[in-house]
């Protein structure tokens, strides 16, 4: 059974370019053998993650994430079972919201800044799709 899941969480302190490019290698390193895909967003305070794959893989590596001291005030923002990934061709995709148009942020949400708290899940999951339509995620 797949599922997908999505959460955010701030970061302890400020993320720099080089700790996202090294936690993204770490994630497209281990992701593959737990069958793990997904995105992972930042603007250097907050994270918006997603993750698809079997459900115990994705609940395991969610728990694993959850007590990484480099973040706190993790939320699981949406869940559920799928029939299919969004996300299939990535181990783990990156966004990094200085180079979105802020057009799309304020499709989703009232200012151009990064709040997954301040919106429901699935529109946290539409951004996510709409960020990969508009070829912003690499």
């Amino acid at each position: 059974m797949l599922v997908r899941l999505v959460y955010a969480s701030r970061a302890s302190s400020v993320l720099t370019p080089a700790s996202f490019d090294e936690i993204l290698a770490v994630s497209r390193r281990n992701n593959p053998a737990a069958g793990i895909t997904g995105v992972l967003c930042t603007n250097g305070y907050v994270f918006l993650q997603m993750l698809e794959g079997g459900r115990k893989e994705v609940n395991e590596t969610y728990l694993r994430i959850a007590r990484d001291s480099r973040h706190h005030d993790v939320q699981i923002l949406h869940f559920e079972e799928i029939a299919q990934r969004k996300f299939a061709v990535w181990s783990m995709g990156k966004v990094t919201f200085d180079r979105v148009n802020a057009a799309i942020l304020l499709k989703y949400s009232a200012k151009t800044t990064l709040d997954p708290y301040a919106v429901a899940g699935p529109v946290s999951v539409a951004l996510l799709e709409d960020l990969m339509q508009t070829a912003n995620i690499a």
